[in-house]
């Protein structure tokens, strides 16, 4: 197995893809390709079409999977609020690769059984597939699909990131072989010879205590240990430090405990979610998920000292867990990260080349990004998710 990864900020599309995949070209050291990611700027929106087959030419037989990107990933560099093409490559002998294309409206109907989604997949669950998929944020559900999936192939890894870059129905670009897709689904299933490991990086840090969820309906909190959820946070306000209560003006999260079967909550042990509203009237808190009574939840504040510490923390962690150094990785990072969170850019680029090495990386900046917690797939936002790929069998 080998991997990867280039980028280039020519202006040009031909001459953009033709310097990323020299870099490409000279990092396989003569393996044939088998699959090649694309991620492209809107800065070359007039020439989406194009890049199939400027690819073809360079690239060969690869099969080709991405999507049209804010700002991409690759060869060491974050490039964003600009023209840029990011091309990750791989050889991958003994792995099975099969393309995905979901059209707006072939999603299964919610609770349906795992064999519609078999059908919709093309997959046998036998072969313990991992996924990795791009969807469009206009036309497709991706939080129905990537629950669909992982009730249909248990076990298996699931990573990706919504396309960016465009502002309406039908302005991003979907990459799959030499098609271009304008809405819906593209991905692929990657079974054999491989092993996939996620590192999903939420930047955030707990304030106050865990509590549990005494009264709720569907998406809105109406009772925190048994007290409104308003006057829980009127009170943390007042123990705040300055720092954290300007801090909580706009990075204000609610953290929903994954493992309930714990007596202490640490950070990471988390899926954190948008405060979507507060009713004055009635105290009651509204969130961007679902959430029923006896949960445990607790608020969260992110800011980028937060989200760098626990990047590094998440990647050391792997470092040392780590039995088999991965070949090459993809990292799925939030819009609102980059540049815009820690003022400077190549921060995610550099911390993952510090702590795992000179290991291929490549990627984009999405508007959602699917990674797991604890065993379970989720469309995060304001997150970094990694996949680690290597050879099962080594």
């Amino acid at each position: 197995m080998r991997w990867a990864s280039g980028a280039s900020d020519d202006a040009d599309l031909e001459s953009a893809v033709a310097r990323a995949a020299s870099a490409l070209e000279a990092q396989l050291g003569g393996c044939p390709a088998d699959l090649a990611i694309a991620f492209v700027s809107p800065h070359h929106a007039a020439q989406f079409d194009r890049l199939p087959a400027l690819l073809g030419d360079v690239l060969g037989d690869a099969l080709l999977l991405g999507c049209s990107a804010g700002g991409v990933i690759g060869g060491g560099r974050e490039l964003e609020q600009c023209p840029a093409v990011a091309l990750t490559a791989a050889f991958l002998p003994g792995v099975d690769i099969t393309p995905l294309r979901i059209a707006p409206d072939a999603l299964p109907a919610p609770g349906a059984d795992a064999a519609a989604w078999h059908r919709l997949i093309d997959v046998a669950p036998q072969a313990r597939p991992h996924f990795i998929l791009l969807p469009d944020p206009f036309s497709i559900e991706a939080e129905r699909l990537v629950l669909g999936l992982d009730a249909a192939y248990p076990g298996a890894t699931t990573v990706g990131g919504v396309a960016s870059g465009g502002r309406q129905p039908g302005s991003h670009a979907l990459y799959l072989g030499d098609a271009v897709h304008r809405a819906g689904l593209v991905g692929v299933a990657l079974s054999g010879n491989l092993a996939v490991d996620t590192i999903v990086a939420q930047g955030c840090r707990p304030i106050g205590e865990p509590m549990f969820v005494t009264a709720a309906e569907r998406n809105v909190i109406r009772g925190l240990d048994g007290r409104p959820p308003l006057a829980v946070l009127e009170a943390l306000h007042e123990r705040l430090d300055p720092r954290d209560r300007q801090l909580a003006r706009h990075s204000l999260f609610l953290g929903i405990v994954m493992k309930e079967d714990r007596v202490e909550y640490h950070q990471g042990d988390f899926l954190i979610r948008n405060l979507v509203g507060i009713d004055p009237s009635s105290g009651a808190l509204a969130i961007g998920a679902l959430v029923e009574s006896g949960a445990v939840v607790q608020f969260h504040l992110r800011d980028a000292a937060t989200s760098a510490e626990d990047l590094t923390a998440l990647l050391r962690r792997h470092r040392h867990a780590a039995q088999t150094p991965a070949q090459g990785a993809l990292l799925f990072s939030c819009l609102g990260r980059g540049q815009f969170l820690y003022g400077h850019p190549d921060h995610e680029s550099a911390a993952f080349r510090q702590e795992l090495g000179d290991v291929p990386l490549g990627g984009f900046f999405c508007n959602g990004e699917i990674g797991p917690v604890h065993g379970t797939t989720f469309l995060h936002g304001y997150t970094s998710a990694f996949a680690l790929f290597r050879a099962r069998d080594c």
